[in-house]
């Protein structure tokens, strides 16, 4: 059985010729379960191949994903570009190139491969094995280890069934398939620990994170009949609730669990003036990553985030007048 019978031959291929070469394999700002995974994942491959391998990403491992990198080398921004390493890159995860930071998306202005399951994902790289199918970069990779029929090892093995964990909300989320299971089986045959990645991921808590869920479901209201709901973050909420960006994972899904609500949205105000937004569907028909894609954003149909420089007021309400018409939409497609 062939997980990826026309990616796994293409990336057999690209993979031979990284012989002798120094690698990074960079992941996007604000890692997640699926980004941190695909790169340790990615990065133990290749060393067992022999390859020089170092992580790179602009912000730090998150404290919940810690235990997957142990023995791993990941570097910040300042450390690459003080170095001034000759590395080829490859992407994981990286829906564009911007994904990554404005300085690393420079430095590493021609990556050679990227591997990732974004539907806005053009193909950015010299190689690109793009499947939108995928629930999680690290369901593309299990796959292709497989499929080439490579040694996984426990820790690996345990980055990429976190990786897919946590993309499919514990394979709750409508991306999850058939194939995603298979794989997740395969990885627990590999050495991969279910319950040491629920413990780490959802069982281990900080009082701070509970008191910004706290802020965060405060703040939710309701618009287009209902149908969305908004929850804000002000500046400075980290600084005054004793946490960081990284606890904000999992508060948007909160808006979108709510009954009768098809949209959850998590806008998180910063000091510029900025803000940065999740976005989250019940149903893919919402295409938000359409919606993230008028604000300079992307992801997928069900799940999608942005980044803008303008007044997060203004953009609330733009924001909500761009779903209403897509739910709308929607709605009048299927009458």
């Amino acid at each position: 059985m062939s997980f990826y019978a026309e990616l796994s031959p293409r990336f057999a291929a690209a993979l031979a010729e990284l012989s002798g070469r120094s690698i990074a394999v960079v992941g996007h700002a604000r890692p997640d379960g699926d980004c941190i995974g695909s790169q340790v994942a990615l990065a133990r491959l290749l060393m067992s191949r022999g390859a020089e391998v170092v992580c790179v990403n602009a912000d730090v491992v998150p404290r919940r994903l810690q235990f997957l990198v142990r023995g791993m080398t990941f570097l910040r921004t300042d450390d690459v570009l003080a170095a001034g390493r000759d590395y080829t890159s490859l992407f994981v995860d990286c829906a564009d190139q911007r994904r990554v930071g404005e300085r690393l998306s420079a430095r590493f202005a021609q990556p050679f491969a990227v591997i990732d399951h974004h539907l806005s994902n053009v193909g950015y790289a010299q190689h690109n094995f793009i499947d939108t199918g995928s629930a999680a970069t690290c369901e593309i990779l299990a796959g292709l280890f497989i499929d080439n029929d490579w040694t996984i090892d426990a820790q690996t093995a345990q980055a990429l069934y976190t990786g897919i964990l946590t993309d499919t909300g514990q394979f709750r989320f409508n991306s999850t398939s058939q194939r995603t299971f298979l794989l997740a089986a395969e990885l627990m045959a590999r050495g991969a620990k279910p319950t040491e990645a629920g413990y780490e991921l959802y069982e281990r808590e900080s009082m701070g994170k509970l008191h910004l869920l706290q802020r965060f479901l405060a703040s939710l209201q309701l618009a287009c009949d209902g149908r969305i709901c908004i929850g804000r973050l002000p500046s400075g909420v980290f600084a005054e609730t004793g946490t960081t960006a990284e606890d904000t994972e999992g508060l948007v899904d909160y808006a979108r669990s709510i009954d009768g609500v098809d949209v959850g949205v998590l806008i998180e105000e910063r000091p510029d003036g900025g803000v940065k937004a999740s976005l989250r569907a019940k149903d893919p028909a919402y295409r938000l990553d359409l919606i993230a894609g008028q604000f300079n954003g992307g992801g997928h149909a069900c799940a999608a985030g942005l980044n803008l420089a303008t007044d997060a007021k203004d953009f609330q309400a733009r924001l909500v007048a761009a779903l209403s018409r897509q739910i709308n939409q929607v709605d009048g497609a299927r009458a």
